[in-house]
């Protein structure tokens, strides 16, 4: 290699200095050209991508009167001007019947996962819709409603960032009907700050890799930043139908990399409780 070097300094180098200053500028020029694109081309070569922003809405609903408005709302209003503002791999998901999600037993449930490149996207995103003129005409009923006649009783709102083990979306290439797949959300609650950041820690050293071993066809991996119960993660995996469903995280709880990782002092209590939620997506969902 050193001998290799030494014949290109021998070569090159006075090559350039027999140049004139223009051509030697225009060298200059179109080398700063390739590695600019071998920056942004070559996998790895350029700085990890940064960490993504989700929002996830969690609309609350009475009656099927309303979940047949707020589908309208959301197909022909909400998600294209969504689409229109450059956000795409939006999710709309409804939870299983008999998921065992005791908050469903009462309410009507409708979650909304929304990508955001940066958090300025996430504030800034009211004041776009209110610019689009197409929005406006289709989301009439929904934005207009009187408060007698409101489309939802209520909804959540969670800001989270992606983990840097997974800084963006993934949109699942699962082959069976869309009514037989099953999107698993989970939210684990910690006990402390600390404690939290420890199990986010876990999970980009080793457990997000296990369960893209296991083929977990993961969609994202988000911090809470804002929302009811914290300090607390999110995430969402998906699969062809519930009996591959339970297979896999049968497969989870004997693998010998989980069960070694699980077992790590350094982990040890970092979450209190895990809610679960079972989830379909909806006909008009992106993901």
């Amino acid at each position: 290699m050193e001998s290799a070097a030494t014949a290109v300094n021998w070569i090159f180098v006075p090559l350039i200095f027999s140049m004139s200053t223009n051509q030697r500028k225009l060298i200059l020029f179109s080398l700063c050209l390739l590695l600019l694109w071998v920056g942004s081309a070559v996998p790895g070569f350029s700085q990890s991508a940064k960490p993504s922003f989700y929002q996830l809405k969690i609309y609350h609903l009475n009656s099927n009167e309303q979940e047949a408005r707020l589908d309208q709302y959301l197909q022909n209003a909400y998600l294209p001007a969504l689409h229109r503002a450059g956000i795409s791999k939006v999710g709309v998901f409804k939870p299983v019947e008999d998921s065992g999600n005791p908050q469903a037993d009462t309410v009507q449930l409708v979650y909304v996962f929304i990508p955001f490149k940066a958090p300025e996207a996430f504030f800034k995103l009211d004041e776009a819709l209110m610019k689009d003129k197409q929005f406006a005409a289709a989301a009439r009923d929904y934005t207009d409603a009187s408060p007698q006649n409101a489309p939802y009783i209520g909804f959540e709102s969670v800001l989270m960032e992606a983990f840097t083990g997974m800084p963006g979306v993934d949109v699942p290439r699962l082959k069976s009907p869309k009514g037989d797949r099953i999107y698993e959300l989970r939210n684990y609650e910690a006990a402390t700050e600390k404690l939290h950041l420890n199990k986010v820690s876990m999970f980009n050293n080793g457990e997000i890799q296990i369960f893209d071993r296991l083929g977990f066809n993961a969609v994202f991996y988000g911090r809470v930043l804002a929302g009811t119960f914290m300090p607390s993660l999110m995430y969402m995996t998906s699969f062809e139908n519930m009996q591959e469903r339970d297979a896999k995280w049968k497969a989870f709880g004997d693998d010998p990399a989980w069960k070694k990782l699980s077992s790590e002092p350094q982990y040890e209590g970092n979450f209190k409780r895990a809610d679960i939620y079972l989830l379909r997506a909806t006909d008009y969902s992106d993901i």
